[in-house]
């Protein structure tokens, strides 16, 4: 299982879904929506993005974490712990 997952910095719940992922033993690719200002280097699994960047992918997107598993959106950090919890 493959995960992509959209935050902003300082975003708690963005926090506990990456834990959460890293639990499960999935590896995902993180984009994070920044404005573009002032970003330092990120990690090989990490790239910045706009907000556009999402609301093309996403339309809908209100809020963030955005999460999809295997290129199916499964939604924010309390559907990712629903969609654990489940199994």
């Amino acid at each position: 299982m493959q995960a992509e997952i959209y935050t902003k910095m300082n975003c708690p719940y963005c926090v506990k879904a990456k834990a959460l992922l890293k639990d499960q033993n999935i590896p995902y690719r993180e984009y994070i929506i920044s404005a573009g200002l002032g970003e330092e280097k990120v990690e090989d699994n990490q790239q910045y993005i706009t907000r556009a960047d999402l609301l093309a992918k996403y339309p809908g997107a209100k809020t963030v974490p955005q999460i999809w598993l295997d290129g199916k959106h499964v939604g924010g950090y309390t559907e990712l712990a629903a969609h654990f919890a489940a199994k």
